[in-house]
């Protein structure tokens, strides 16, 4: 296995003791993590929005069934 960090002796740029000049990007190392995490699924959208409108449909029978209640529509 290679070393994923560039040899300072060969790199462009370098100033010695391994800074880099003003305005220039430093050099890319190997990341350790690349390749490594895999995509996460899309969540979908349809999941929260039939519980939303399920949440308010059982609100509103609830709500109709304490107004009838109230009124005298239906007793216990």
């Amino acid at each position: 296995m290679s070393n994923p960090d560039p040899e300072p002796d060969r790199t462009p740029g370098l100033e010695p003791g391994g800074g880099v000049q003003p305005g220039d990007t430093p050099p890319d190392s190997g990341s350790t993590t690349l390749g490594l995490s895999h995509q996460e699924p899309d969540q979908h959208r349809s999941v929260p929005v039939i519980a939303i409108v399920l949440s308010v449909v059982l609100a509103v029978l609830v709500a109709a069934l304490l107004v009838s209640l109230a009124v005298g529509w239906l007793r216990f």
